[in-house]
């Protein structure tokens, strides 16, 4: 059995193009979809650290809840696809029950380094998202030794604004996608 998890974002579902396209790879390589749809966050979030962590906590505790019936030892090759804050959770629960995991971390933020295993995974950053410096990505990466894809001036969502150049970095982080879940 192969199983990929999909940890989203805030306010980034499952249905956006970056969840939305690295689960339907995922589906076309056989591996079983399970979803963390997160219950609701209070506003206000970015910039402020303490709302920060009471929905990194939050969310943890309801990947707990919603994946407590995963047989994890089954599973051959475990993926966890995550989004933003759900890098850091994603993270915080491969480390919290000691799995191999290999991650898709789309637009991680700082915080994602400190649970991240070293090596295990693929991330994407673009040059203007606000939510997490380039420095401080650059340097998690580099320190976990995790392969890092730059999109320039792409945003939190990997957009730039331009459709037909949000359309390029989209294909071109989904084939990077796809060649981290086929390895």
């Amino acid at each position: 059995m192969k199983i990929a998890v999909i940890f989203p974002g805030i306010g980034y579902h499952t249905d956006k193009p970056l969840l939305y396209y690295g689960k339907k790879l995922a589906k076309n390589l056989g591996y079983e979809i399970r979803e963390v749809p997160y219950r609701k966050f209070k506003p206000g979030i970015k910039g402020d650290a303490g709302k920060m962590r009471e929905a990194f906590d939050s969310a943890l505790s309801q990947a707990e809840e919603m994946l407590d019936d995963v047989k994890w030892k089954k599973a051959e090759d475990i993926v966890f696809i995550s989004k933003s804050i759900g890098t850091a959770v994603a993270a915080a629960y491969a480390a919290a029950h000691k799995l191999k995991v290999r991650h898709v971390y789309y637009t991680p933020l700082a915080e994602t380094f400190l649970a991240a295993a070293e090596g295990n995974g693929i991330a994407f950053h673009g040059t203007a998202d606000p939510w997490a410096t380039d420095e401080a990505i650059e340097e998690g990466c580099r320190a976990k030794k995790i392969p890092l894809i730059v999109i320039p001036d792409a945003n939190h969502s990997l957009e730039t604004g331009d459709v037909a150049t949000d359309l390029k970095n989209l294909q071109t982080v989904m084939e990077e996608t796809e060649r981290w879940l086929r390895a």
